[in-house]
C-alpha cells in the first residue's frame, strides 16, 4: 500500500496542468485536454464544507471552464464513502482504470536493447502530443492542451518515440523512420511513471508496446529510478498482459462520475 500511495501522489503532480486550483482540499482541474486527469476533481481531503455545497462550488467552476464535472474515485479520496453518496445521486461510474506498480527496476540494464533496425528518439511536447492526439483521435484543442500541460508540467517531461530506420539507408532517398510506438517518463525522485504508451493500429500484437517500455523503465534506472507506475484501462487485458511481463502488478483501481452521465 505504500508504493501504492507513492503512485497516487506522483502521478498527481505527473498530470498537473496549468489550468487547477484547489476548494477545501479538493483539487480540480480545469484543462480541455483528451485526459480525464486533467479535467476532473481530485478529492484529497474532507474539507468543512457538506458534500453538496462542496460540488457547488466544484460545479460552478467547471461551468465558467465550459468542461463537465466529473470527479475521480480512488481508494484515498476524501472523505471515505464519497464514492457511495455520489452513486446514491445517481452519478454513473466509468473509465475505470488499474494503476500498476513495479517494486525494483534492477531487471532493466544500464544499456538500452532494442532490437536491430529500432531507435529510440526524444521528441519536443508539441512533437508528442501531436503524435499521441492522432492515434487517439483528438481535437486539435485537446492536442493543444496535452502540449502545454506537458511543457509546464511540474514534473519534467521526456517523451520518446519507437521508431523502426533502414540499417543501410541511403542518405539521399531515405524515408521518414516509421513510428512503432511512442511513451513517456514521469520522474520524480526514485519513482518513474509510464504515461501515454500507444501502438498504431498496424504495428500492435508484435512486441513493440514492450521494447518500448522496456527501453524507457532502463531510461528511468539510469537516471536514479528504483520504482515505477503506470495507469492502464481496467479493460484492457491486451495492455495489462504486457506490463506483467515486464514485472508490473496490480495496486489499486480508480474511477469517474459526474452528474452528466458518461463523460468521453
Amino acid at each position: 500500500m505504500a508504493l501504492a500511495r507513492r503512485a497516487e501522489a506522483a502521478g498527481l503532480n505527473a498530470s498537473a496542468p496549468p489550468q487547477q486550483a484547489s476548494v477545501e482540499g479538493w483539487l480540480i482541474r480545469l484543462s480541455p485536454g483528451k485526459a480525464k486527469r486533467s479535467r476532473c476533481v481530485n478529492a484529497l481531503a474532507q474539507g468543512s464544507l457538506p458534500l453538496d455545497d462542496l460540488l457547488a462550488r466544484c460545479q460552478a467552476s467547471f461551468d465558467h471552464a465550459g468542461l463537465p464535472l466529473i470527479v475521480r474515485l480512488t481508494p484515498f479520496s476524501q472523505p471515505l464513502d464519497l464514492d457511495a453518496r455520489l452513486a446514491a445521486k445517481g452519478w454513473p461510474a466509468f473509465d475505470a482504470a488499474d494503476v500498476m506498480v513495479l517494486a525494483d527496476l534492477q531487471a532493466f540494464g544500464q544499456a538500452t536493447v532494442l532490437p536491430a533496425g529500432q531507435r529510440l528518439l526524444a521528441v519536443d511536447a508539441p512533437t508528442y502530443a501531436a503524435a499521441v492526439g492522432a492515434l487517439r483521435g483528438s481535437s486539435a484543442r485537446a492536442i493543444e492542451a496535452h502540449a502545454e500541460r506537458l511543457a509546464a508540467s511540474p514534473v519534467p517531461y521526456q517523451g520518446f518515440f519507437l521508431q523502426q530506420v533502414a540499417e543501410q539507408a541511403d542518405p539521399r532517398t531515405e524515408q521518414p523512420a516509421a513510428l512503432l510506438a511512442c511513451g513517456q517518463i514521469a520522474q520524480e525522485g526514485p519513482i518513474a511513471g509510464l504515461y501515454d504508451i500507444f501502438t498504431p493500429p498496424e504495428g500492435r500484437g508484435q512486441g513493440h508496446a514492450k521494447n518500448l517500455c522496456a527501453a524507457l523503465l532502463a531510461q528511468a534506472r539510469r537516471q536514479g529510478a528504483s520504482e515505477a507506475y503506470l495507469q492502464v484501462g481496467s479493460d484492457n487485458l491486451t495492455a495489462q498482459r504486457v506490463y506483467e511481463r515486464l514485472g508490473f502488478v496490480f495496486a489499486y483501481r480508480y474511477h469517474y462520475r459526474s452528474p452528466h452521465g458518461v463523460v468521453d
